[in-house]
């Protein structure tokens, strides 16, 4: 098969800039001020599309004018369980429709919405609750282990939501919570009659959505009415999709790419949305099939499972013509489209946070977006010393702007006008941690610029192409962990001296596979099984720490950065490193030493300095 984007054709950048201005004016017309928010936008989509199908859930179905009687007997649920307008209420479930319910009835009432990760459990999901300064917290009956092992709930009102979709596989008391969905049902169908949205304006905090920095635990980013709404927008008149869509949704529904981008597209242009708990590599294409899905969101590792897939005489036959997202590689994306003959695919770069972002409308593989014309954007690459750990300045002692070809961090040019919306850092609850992401007197004295964390490069062309992230943030799994975090609750594990944690490269991985280096007190005996079920019981899964090292001399002094860029760049070569050298064996809840054939049970390939 001849490969379809190997020499794509690049458009003029006058061209590229003609859709950019599109996309910002669709942005625009959201303006701080206005007293329209996300439940403004719901009611008018169900008011123009009421017999369309909303939601797909299995075997289920939704228009907008049946989901819009749900969501409004959980409004009244809410409200008769102490809701109230402006105060935050937490919501952690998985993906499934119950999820939409309450969030667009809390939407309804005027309380944000704290989007908890369900992989939280302890100490972090303690820290979640309190930064959102919550006083509810809707849960799903399947985060009921993680609810159950928490003991600092007396400020929270709890309400549990019955999950009749799926059953745990554990046997966890569901414990004395008030049950929502059977008062729901049992409450009127009809919208609120008081209005206690009343005087909120676009620019009102709408939504809680949690997202790891370079350090510490997870910030709660403020995301307001008017973000929320842009983000459809933007993505609408990028896509042009329209009623006639479909939207595959396996995505988390805490995470902004799900709950932002997809579903506020959705209901900008009255499409329809597939519901799946989780992704799912098999049921991918039949599902796509079924529901005649024609929008999906992807991350890169995604697109790697749904390649290794066998391939099959009918891998063209299917209705996707696009798909949006992060992390995909030019290979994979060539991969992709020639194997699968996608039309579209919109690599992006952002933050649930950031007041910049870029797009890639091009189709230009392996691009992150292009920059026609830099006057026309508050981005900016600024040089930046890896080895120093600091930026370049010039003489003046302002920031250096790269020049193509040059990699550099990535900064947003904080616009700060009563009337406009775009540009705006709207930050997180904690002013602190606000603060630390703003850089000033970049190029002018008064300036004020957002601090990306990620590094990227620009090609002659304008191209954009994500190069890393600085800080200890690394992804893994689609998901951001924070290195801070995992060292933080790894370091409680009996008779651990010194520990740091890392991300390693694994060929043929999107990311880094987390790997902690540890030292052990003296006279005390390194247990894999022990540290294994410690673990486990206290991150997520997707921070587990992959391989270990188990040094007799952990340097955590003043070269402590040096070390830990030798730590990561000897990874797990058996051949670099005279420590033991430990890799996961999940499926017997605990880790082996390495060799090929410990690699090859946990699905790593021998790394390339012992080949």
């Amino acid at each position: 098969m001849n490969d379809i984007r190997a020499i794509p054709v690049i458009p003029a950048r006058e061209d590229t800039q003609a859709r950019l201005d599109r996309r910002a004016a669709a942005a625009a017309q959201f303006k701080p001020k206005d007293p329209y928010t996300i439940a403004d936008r719901w009611a008018a989509s169900v008011g123009r599309w009421p017999e369309r199908a909303f939601l797909y859930w299995a075997k289920s179905a939704w228009t907008y004018a049946e989901a819009d009687k749900i969501i409004n007997r959980y409004a009244h649920a809410l409200i008769a369980q102490g809701v109230r307008p402006r105060q935050s209420v937490a919501l952690m479930m998985e993906n499934r429709p119950e999820f939409y319910w309450v969030w667009l009835a809390l939407m309804k009432i005027g309380a944000p919405a704290a989007f908890i990760n369900v992989h939280l459990n302890a100490k972090p999901l303690q820290h979640a609750l309190q930064e959102t300064r919550a006083t509810h917290w809707v849960y799903g009956d399947e985060c009921a282990a993680a609810v159950n092992g928490f003991d600092h709930t007396n400020h929270l009102t709890q309400l549990r939501v019955a999950n009749p979709h799926w059953s745990s596989a554990q046997d966890v008391s569901l414990g004395s919570a008030l049950e929502l969905s059977a008062c729901a049902d049992a409450l009127p169908t009809h919208d609120l009659e008081s209005h206690p949205r009343e005087g909120m304006v676009g620019e009102d905090v709408a939504l809680y959505i949690f997202t790891s920095g370079t350090t510490g635990l997870p910030k709660a980013a403020l995301t307001s009415h008017m973000r929320w709404m842009m983000a459809g927008a933007v993505m609408e008149s990028v896509l042009q999709t329209t009623e006639e869509d479909v939207f595959y949704c396996f995505l988390p529904l805490y995470h902004g790419a799900a709950a932002m981008a997809l579903t506020s597209t959705a209901l900008i242009c009255g499409s329809s949305i597939v519901l799946r708990r989780k992704f799912s590599a098999s049921q991918f294409w039949p599902d796509v099939r079924r529901y005649g899905v024609t929008s999906c969101q992807y991350v890169g590792e995604i697109i790697r499972y749904l390649l290794a897939q066998t391939p099959r005489n009918d891998d063209r036959q299917h209705t996707l013509v696009r798909l949006s997202g992060t992390g995909l590689n030019r290979d994979t994306w060539l991969q992709f489209q020639n194997r699968f003959g996608v039309r579209d695919i919109f690599e992006s770069w952002g933050s649930t946070e950031g007041n910049v972002n870029s797009l890639n409308l091009d189709n230009v593989p392996g691009s992150c977006g292009r920059i026609p014309f830099w006057d026309k954007t508050n981005l900016r690459l600024i040089r930046y010393d890896l080895d120093r750990d600091e930026h370049l300045r010039d003489e003046r002692g302002r920031y250096v702007i790269c020049k193509p070809g040059e990699i550099g961090e990535a900064v947003g040019f904080i616009v700060e006008h009563p009337d406009i919306g775009g540009g705006r850092f709207e930050g997180y609850t904690s002013a602190a941690e606000t603060e630390k992401k703003i850089l000033r007197g970049v190029l002018g004295d008064a300036d004020k610029w957002f601090r990306t964390g990620d590094l990227l490069r620009e090609d002659e062309e304008g191209y954009l192409f994500f190069v890393d992230r600085l800080g200890d943030t690394f992804r893994w799994k689609s998901e951001n962990v924070s290195t801070l975090e995992v060292a933080s609750v790894l370091e409680e594990f009996p008779g651990v001296l010194l520990l740091t944690v890392y991300g390693v490269e694994v060929p043929g991985f999107e990311g880094r596979a987390g790997m902690a280096a540890i030292q052990m007190q003296e006279g005390v005996a390194f247990d894999p099984g022990a540290f294994y079920q410690f673990a486990k019981a206290r991150l997520p899964r997707y921070a587990l720490p992959q391989f270990l090292r188990i040094s007799q001399a952990l340097d955590m002094t003043g070269t402590y950065k040096l070390r830990k860029v030798d730590l990561q760049r000897q990874a797990y070569a058996q051949s670099q490193v005279q420590d033991p050298l430990w890799v996961i064996q999940e499926d017997q809840n605990g880790y082996a030493r390495v060799s090929p054939e410990a690699l090859a049970q946990a699905g790593y390939p021998v790394h390339p300095l012992d080949q």
